[in-house]
């Protein structure tokens, strides 16, 4: 088993709060880390027609049959029985670590939880394993062959073949949790616009352009995009708003919080066609800030991750924000170094002055510039 790093935040939060949620898309090892960190809990399985029914219509009975501590499992099918959960929390408020809730519908759940469970409930999300999470096996494994792969855990453990594994996917899966959020009436256009928006990874998305592409409207498309983030699928990187002496673009990035799912999306079938696809660059952006995100949530912080870019042009592909401090990094995916990588990053810290730790991230081997600039491999980036 692949060891999470979020296991230990976890385990901390079972012993500060009456209950631990945590959130994520669909295969990224919920439940397995959940029941390795909680080895002695009850578990139901919310996905489990029997015991659905029996959550959404008898909850005193369900509660019964799975008394706490427990792990409740899927639990955005019945986000009711969320508030049966706090009443057993308030009957027992100073006993921690009772409930493990797992979801991997943010919207449902989230607002069954702010709802009854506000300050009751430590709140995470694990995505799918980070190269620092896969250790070894990512180091020996070349860039192209991790873009195309990916990182969910069956994928690894089982040695499966990743086209397959991500078309069963978005078919068992994905469809299936959209149509749970939004009403998708049309599945062949849902699918046209993911092929579409996946060819759009690490840009501005226009959903007016989208919908006059996918033939539906633009509400629409933006509630697809919405679904899909409720669904932790995509990750909106939204604009740095702070103060710099140019007008910014306030328009969101949009990125997959599994790259492998990007790949086949687009047809990308082995990693040589990986190496030659015209989309690489965004590609490997997308990998980079969503390492960043993984790192972020695996330390149980919040992302705090930014982008900048000026209506003229200038753009800084990711900001962390710390303390009234920006961290630029800018992204490249080359492998050998040339000084006009760092040129961005270069004129943002002359332009700001609160600038820390500015860095290139890249495909090649790690530098300390002498201007205070460090160089890293995808591979050592920490955000």
């Amino acid at each position: 088993m692949i060891e999470r790093h979020l296991a230990s935040i976890l385990r901390q939060s079972a012993e500060e709060y009456p209950a631990v949620t945590l959130f994520g898309p669909r295969q990224s090892g919920k439940t397995t880390l959940v029941k390795a960190c909680f080895p002695g809990y009850g578990y139901a399985n919310l996905e489990h027609q029997g015991t659905r029914e029996l959550a959404a219509t008898d909850p005193d009975g369900f509660f019964q049959r799975f008394p706490p501590p427990v792990i409740l499992d899927e639990i955005q099918r019945v986000p009711s029985i969320v508030s049966q959960v706090q009443i057993l929390i308030d009957e027992h408020r100073s006993e921690t670590g009772r409930f493990i809730l797992t979801g991997s519908h943010q919207t449902k759940l989230s607002e069954a939880v702010s709802q009854s469970l506000a300050g009751r409930t430590a709140i995470h999300v694990l995505y799918p394993p980070s190269l620092d999470e896969l250790g070894g096996a990512a180091a020996a494994t070349s860039t192209d062959e991790l873009l195309f792969r990916g990182f969910m855990p069956e994928l690894h453990a089982r040695k499966m073949r990743p086209s397959p594994w991500y078309g069963n996917y978005v078919q068992t899966y994905l469809e299936r949790d959209v149509r749970q959020i939004v009403n998708v009436k049309d599945l062949d256009s849902f699918e046209r616009f993911l092929v579409l928006l996946a060819g759009r990874v690490g840009s501005l998305v226009n959903a007016s352009a989208l919908a006059g592409e996918v033939g539906v409207s633009a509400p629409t498309i933006s509630g697809w995009i919405s679904a899909l983030e409720a669904s932790f699928l995509v990750f909106r990187l939204r604009p740095w708003h702070g103060k710099i002496a140019k007008r910014m673009v306030k328009t969101p990035k949009i990125y997959f919080t599994e790259p492998g799912l990007v790949a086949s999306l687009l047809g990308i079938e082995t990693p040589e066609q990986m190496l030659r696809d015209p989309l690489r660059g965004n590609l490997f952006e997308n990998l980079v800030v969503v390492e960043a995100l993984k790192q972020r949530a695996n330390a149980g912080l919040p992302p705090n991750l930014w982008f900048l870019r000026t209506a003229d042009g200038f753009e800084i592909d990711l900001l962390r924000s710390s303390a009234r401090q920006l961290r630029p990094v800018e992204i490249k995916s080359a492998v050998t170094w040339r000084d006009t990588l760092a040129s961005n990053i270069r004129a943002f810290v002359k332009e700001t002055q609160t600038a820390f730790d500015p860095t290139v991230v890249y495909d090649g081997d790690d530098l300390n510039l002498s201007s205070g600039i460090f160089v890293r491999n995808i591979r050592s980036f920490r955000v």
